[in-house]
């Protein structure tokens, strides 16, 4: 069935399809076809080809923007959650622990560094009143007698009560017998260990002699297992019955302790001689060896 008649074409039904038509008028106004052609129903406004591209270029438009939203929704989550730290993340946990550490390792370090230096202190000045020495070089004294000690985990003040018992903090004491220095070292019967120090002219030299006489302690402290044996073979007296020697250094290691010591923290006296544990190392149980 034909449309209205329009200016310039009409659709007219053939088979089942609209065609383009071209018409003229007549003198007897009759419209005359004179030329049919194809129609594109997607081209006519209103057609239903028409209607059913515009609703499927919508439903493309509405599935974009739909798209794009979740998209959009999907970025702004992610970032959120970048920037906002989660309750269960683990870096505030750690971090502060660390900062913490890094604070207190100067502190702590300056804390013993303080502690050691008063104890130095303490020590020097009792060992310059009771010897009638200077405090600076009973300082030094004292300074070295706990680095060899440190050396071979001997306790610091059994050192320094053996120089008081020896020398009396003399470096150039020397006895009939040949023993010189702090700790009255025989260099004949030493000569292996004062090599390291440059032989035996330097017997008389503090820190070395101080260091060798720590290592001839140690040595005989390895050997015996008992501190009381191991003085007696210091001083060469094993046929003391009464270890006097042994008692003289025990008595003074105590005044030293008393120096050192808090007053609600008093040490207890010696123990008895030969089973005298004075120090705080453990040393191997053996038993004494044949003794020359």
């Amino acid at each position: 069935m034909l449309r209205p008649v329009r200016k310039r074409g009409v659709p007219v039904s053939r088979r089942g399809s609209s065609w383009p038509a071209r018409f003229t008028r007549t003198k007897t106004r009759k419209a005359v076809i004179v030329r049919i052609g194809r129609l594109d129903l997607a081209t006519i406004e209103g057609s239903p080809a028409d209607k059913g591209g515009q609703w499927g270029r919508r439903l493309v438009s509405a599935l974009v923007l739909l798209a794009s939203g979740a998209a959009l929704t999907l970025i702004l989550t992610e970032h959120s959650g970048r920037f906002r730290p989660s309750e269960a993340s683990p870096f505030p946990e750690v971090q502060v622990p660390v900062q913490r550490v890094q604070e207190r390792v100067p502190v702590t370090d300056a804390a013993l560094m303080q502690a050691e230096e008063t104890r130095y202190r303490a020590l020097s000045e009792f060992v310059a009143k009771r010897y009638r020495v200077s405090q600076d070089v009973a300082f030094d004294l004292v300074t070295v007698a706990h680095t060899a000690a440190h050396q071979l985990q001997l306790d610091p003040l059994l050192i320094i009560a053996v120089i008081a018992i020896e020398s009396r903090f003399n470096p150039i004491a020397e006895s009939s017998a040949g023993a010189r220095g702090l700790m009255q070292i025989i260099p004949k019967f030493h000569g292996d260990k004062l090599e390291a120090f440059g032989g035996e002219q330097a017997v008389f030299e503090p820190e070395a002699n101080i260091h060798v006489g720590a290592r001839i302690l140690k040595e005989y402290l390895r050997r015996t297992g008992n501190l009381g044996i191991a003085l007696q073979m210091y001083a060469g007296a094993l046929d003391d019955s009464e270890d006097q020697y042994t008692r003289k250094v025990l008595s003074e290691h105590y005044r030293l302790q008393q120096v050192i010591a808090p007053s609600q923290q008093r040490p207890s006296r010696p123990a008895a001689v030969r089973s005298a544990a004075a120090t705080p190392v453990a040393y191997p149980n053996v038993l004494p060896s044949a003794l020359d």
